[in-house]
């Protein structure tokens, strides 16, 4: 689950996303599937990023992602429970500058399925890198926005599957629980 804190949530209005996600995320702790948020936040100061960075050197000069602040607060509606691992990244994709990896890798996961906010954003750099990582990978498709209805429809519905199985939200929670 990616980049859903509350401020990232707050410019995305779907007042049936959050449930959708709570109900994924039910399902996978419920057959023993590791949940796993990824956020963004960078160190006090922000050494992470250029002056170059088109993407975050705004929000950093407006202090709005530094670690422990409110940009990096998962919204309450998902909350993070016991036993759920929370990465903080320091860029786009869910793997750069964060130890996705190698807590990945510890635990012999090999199949990912994602969600997150923006499917053009974190959803597709995510998808790009664990592919070429070898991950398996499922897409949510209904588990991820975008703020360009066209572009989301584009990536889910065309660039998606030539390295991920995409379905929906209630397809994978009734598959998921089907295992049990």
């Amino acid at each position: 689950m990616m980049d859903v804190q509350r401020v990232v949530v707050d410019r995305y209005p779907d007042p049936a996303y959050l449930p959708r996600l709570r109900d994924a995320t039910d399902a996978a702790r419920a057959v023993g599937i590791p949940v796993i948020y990824v956020v963004i936040g960078f160190r006090p100061g922000y050494p992470e990023i250029s002056t170059r960075n088109k993407t975050f050197g705004p929000l950093a000069r407006a202090g709005a992602v530094a670690d422990n602040g409110q940009a990096t607060q998962i919204h309450p509606d998902v909350a993070p429970e016991s036993g759920d691992i929370v990465v903080t990244k320091r860029r786009i994709s869910a793997f750069a500058g964060s130890d996705l990896d190698m807590v990945l890798r510890a635990g012999d996961i090999e199949h990912l399925v994602l969600t997150g906010i923006a499917t053009s954003g974190v959803v597709l750099s995510t998808l790009r890198q664990a592919a070429d990582l070898d991950f398996r990978l499922t897409i949510l498709a209904d588990g991820c926005l975008d703020s360009d209805p066209e572009v989301h429809r584009v990536l889910v519905d065309k660039v998606f599957p030539q390295q991920a199985d995409v379905t929906t939200v209630a397809d994978w929670t009734a598959a998921a629980r089907a295992r049990q």
